[in-house]
């Protein structure tokens, strides 16, 4: 008798990514067949994210999310033909402005987390910074932030963009018409061979060197190479870009472990509220830069928005919104903050101690 009411054995890993990636199948499926904005995505990260929290054994593979990395740079990379670079050259200065901003955004709101939440200035700092999880986390750690809330806070914080961006645009008939069309828009399976091998290899050395992002990035890169000197090897089949979406969305939802909502309730409200707040002062920010620059207002939010590279990009692609535009701000930004947070943050902390002496 009593072994019926023993706990069922824990489920081996490949299980539970099994497991992992039906729920995100099943729910991507559910979102299309409703037509929500970013089904691929938004569908595996929120029926994850609910499921982990519930106490669901999930499970992501790194290897799964640099696979889902790796189609939306190829993806995105694709767009970068040589009119499209000239055209981001006419946008350089900004772009500088919209770097500037992200920096001078993170400062603002990790100020007020730290003023609402009570945290430690250095957490609230990282916490805040618009920037990578992973690379902040890292970046935090080396300077006494408490690591598991720089990563909450900016798991948070993407869930949120994700959440409320594509949706709004969706529901308030956003559409653009964008120029801006994939250099290779027919699938060779030769030459998507080659681009698979060689865009791999950039990003096995990007990693190997350690640099952030390696599997947006060195895929990208690589791309941009080959279509801006108009070498279109091939255009990626659709179900490749679902599917990285889909690896890109259950890799952020099971971020959201059954301990995440009863750690720090005050903290992460106070994230929350950060966040809506980064997101309206962002959204203000970038109806000025259209004004000014002549891009689609609708882009220059998602050019500007506090989300990640392949999020926003990816909404860019969907709605028809500008996706050199808005990738090329993000890329910049990303690049930037990872160069330039830990001086920032030593020049934070000099001003702070100058203050009080």
């Amino acid at each position: 008798m009593n072994t019926l009411l023993m706990p069922l054995p824990p489920r081996s890993a490949s299980q539970a990514l099994l497991l992992t990636l039906l729920i995100g199948f099943i729910s991507a499926m559910l979102c299309q067949w409703i037509n929500t904005p970013l089904p691929w995505m938004i569908g595996p990260l929120f029926s994850t994210a609910a499921a982990r929290m519930a106490g669901a054994e999930l499970r992501c593979p790194v290897q799964v999310r640099e696979a889902g990395q790796w189609a939306i740079g190829t993806a995105l990379g694709l767009y970068f033909t040589p009119p499209v670079l000239r055209v981001l050259v006419s946008y350089s200065g900004f772009i500088l402005a919209g770097v500037l901003f992200a920096l001078l955004l993170g400062l603002v709101c990790g100020w007020i987390l730290h003023k609402l939440s009570g945290t430690d200035r250095t957490t609230a700092f990282f916490a805040m910074a618009v920037g990578g999880a992973s690379e902040m986390a890292t970046q935090g750690e080396r300077h006494g932030a408490m690591v598991d809330r720089v990563a909450a806070a900016h798991s948070l914080r993407i869930m949120m963009v994700v959440g409320i961006i594509p949706f709004l645009f969706k529901f308030s008939g956003v559409q653009g018409e964008d120029i801006y069309v994939p250099g290779a828009r027919v699938v060779n399976y030769g030459g998507l061979m080659l681009l698979v091998l060689l865009t791999a290899a950039c990003a096995l050395l990007l990693k190997r060197r350690k640099l952030p992002n390696a599997w947006v990035i060195g895929p990208l890169l690589v791309t941009i190479a080959l279509t801006s000197s108009s070498l279109n090897l091939s255009a990626l089949p659709e179900w490749v870009v679902h599917f990285g979406q889909l690896f890109i969305g259950i890799s952020l939802g099971t971020r959201f472990t059954p301990e995440f909502l009863h750690t720090a309730p005050r903290y992460l409200a106070s994230v929350a509220i950060c966040g809506l707040l980064a997101m309206a002062i962002a959204a203000s920010f970038a109806f000025g830069l259209a004004a000014v620059s002549g891009m689609h207002p609708a882009t220059a939010v998602l050019a500007t928005s506090p989300g990640g590279i392949a999020e926003m990009s990816l909404t860019a692609k969907t709605l028809q919104l500008g996706v050199p535009i808005v990738t090329a701000f993000h890329v910049t930004r990303m690049a930037a903050l990872v160069l330039t947070i830990g001086p920032l943050y030593r020049l934070a902390q000099r001003v702070k101690t100058n203050r009080r002496s």
